[in-house]
Order: C-alpha cells, then structure tokens, then sequence
C-alpha cells in the first residue's frame, strides 16, 4: 500500500481525531489543520503533526501545502443545523467560502483528491425509506444547503481541474474509539447520544426530548446511528476507491436501520446503569419522522458496511468517555 502525504482539516475534531488515527495506523504521514475551535489537542494522534490555523487564511493553507500533499480530507466546518438557521452568515463564512478556499490551494498545488465530510441534511425531509443516494436534494437547514453547495462545486471542479472526490453523507454520527485511545470530549454537542450521556455523568439535569407524536410506534422521532470507527472505516476505502478507480463518489453513510429517541435512551441506561431523565418538549419545525441510510450503494462501491454500530457498542464506547470507572 501507498504511503501517502495527508492533510486533516479540522482533525482535532470529533469525527476528524478518529480518521487521523486510522490514517496514521495504516502508516500515512498525516498533518492536521485545526483552529482548535471545536478540536482537542488532545485528541490528535502524536503520530500526526499539528498545524494550528484556519481554512480561511491563505497563510495558513500555505503552510499546510508547502511540502506535498497527495489528498486532503476535509472536517472543518460548523454543524448545528438549528444555529446555521440563526447566524447563516457564520455558515457561509466557513462552510462555504473556507472550503472554496481549501479547494482553490488543492489546484494551485495540483492536488488532485479530496474527501468531504458532507450529510444526509442535503436530502431534507425524506420522500422515501430508505433513503438512497438518487433522493432529491431539498435541505431544510441552511447547514445542509452548505454542505450541498460544496458538492455542487466539487462536481465542476472535477470537470474543470481534475480533482476527484468523494462526499461521504453521514447519518448520526456518534460513539467513541472502541480502542479507548480517544477521550477528549466534543465541545458543545447538539447530537443525541452525546447528551444523554451527559446526563448520565450529571452534567446536565435531563435531557429535552423534542416531540412524542410523530408517526412512530413510540412517537419519538427515528434516525439512524452510526459509530464514528465505522464512519472513519468508510474514509478510508473511500480514498483508495477514488485513487484506483480515478472517478468521483458521492455515498450515504448509514446502518440501514433506524431507532427513535426513547429507544436510545433506553439503551444507554442498560449500559450505563443510570437513569436518564428526560421531559418531552415541543416538536422543532423540520424534524421528520423517521429517517434511515439505504446501504446498498456503500457496500456495492466500498465493500462496506458497518460493523460497531450496534447500540450496546455505541453507549459502552461512550461509558469511559463520560462515567469515570469504578
């Protein structure tokens, strides 16, 4: 296997630290780009070197492209949909103008792969179930617009500079390194699991369950969960498709399988062996009812398919993270 020269965009991220990793354990030399905004230090692999700065400045990007890069995996972006309906601007500001800038150096210093963190949001509300990659694309979050405006532009770019790409739309991402080699927490989760976590270790008093009249058996809202070894397992291959293959991807990252809100929380006591209080709220516009990943075109394209993402495994991955051990 090729040992190649990476660059992480916000790699001391969540979902970026656990790529990383895996990138260095497979013998890569990986170099991060981080603002440390919402990365840890921490969390970044000593196997990695550490470049603290912004896609959105030119000096930054080029130091990061000064020696050869040969692929470039892009997480630095903001994520909360419901505060990208807010401050939109902050969204277009990096989401959008920092990436383009990102993609703009890629051609300047004739690199010529990118793999891009992008999202089921570009979907919307789902028309069918599963939802496969031929869905219209209809954000209802100005979060996901970003995410599709970016893949929009990546189709002319590989058309105008050769660049080929992968956007990999994840589903819920959640979990924690089944090795335990990753422990610093995410700043400022929006995500479930994360949160009832929180409750669990006592951080938070209880959790706020939004709805419990959608068209579900239980009335709480369905998505589909995936454990982020899974996900970082995904990038990977995807690399490698789009090296071999020399044609661009653009795949759905899900289980295939969906659980609501009160069977997550359900399932994180049994592990956990605290209650998790939580009181229903009232619905936020725009959550549908269900939704879940078609896996077919994943495990055709990539071989692939998730293996740690069953719930057992997601909230026993999250226990050392938040519950100090007895």
């Amino acid at each position: 296997m090729d040992k190649l020269n990476i660059l992480v965009t916000g790699g001391a991220g969540y979902i970026g630290s656990h790529i990383v990793r895996d990138l260095c354990d497979d013998g890569h030399n990986v170099t991060v780009l981080d603002n440390l905004s919402l990365g840890l230090e921490e969390n970044v692999d000593n196997r990695a070197e550490l470049v603290i700065g912004d896609i959105l400045n030119k000096d930054d990007l080029d130091k990061v492209f000064s020696k050869k890069i040969d692929v470039v995996f892009h997480f630095a972006a903001w994520k909360a949909a419901g505060e990208s309906m807010i401050d939109p601007l902050k969204y277009s500001e990096n989401n959008i103008s920092g990436t383009l800038r990102l993609i703009d150096s890629l051609v300047r210093h004739n690199v010529k792969y990118f793999v891009f963190s992008s999202s089921c949001a570009i979907y919307g509300v789902p028309q069918y179930l599963p939802l496969d990659e031929k869905h219209p694309k209809k954000p209802e979050n100005y979060y996901g617009y970003t995410k599709l405006a970016i893949e929009e532009n990546l189709e002319w770019y590989s058309k105008l500079k050769d660049i080929r790409y992968a956007a990999l739309r994840y589903f819920n991402a959640t979990g924690y390194d089944v090795k335990g080699q990753i422990k610093g927490r995410e700043k400022n989760p929006t995500n479930l699991c994360p949160i009832i976590m929180e409750v669990a270790s006592g951080e938070r008093d209880k959790l706020d369950v939004y709805g419990n009249d959608y068209n579900t058996p239980d009335g709480t809202c369905i998505r589909d969960y995936i454990h982020v070894n899974d996900l970082s397992k995904a990038h990977l291959l995807a690399m490698d498709y789009i090296r071999e293959k020399n044609e661009d991807l653009a795949v759905n990252l899900g289980t295939g399988k969906g659980y609501s809100v009160l069977d997550m929380i359900e399932a994180a006591k049994k592990v956990v062996g605290k209650e998790i209080r939580y009181k229903i709220v009232s619905r936020r516009p725009g959550d549908p009812d269900d939704l879940y990943a078609s896996t077919e075109f994943a495990g055709r394209k990539l071989n692939w398919k998730a293996e740690h993402s069953d719930l057992e495994t997601i909230f026993s991955s999250m226990k050392p993270v938040y519950l100090e051990e007895d």
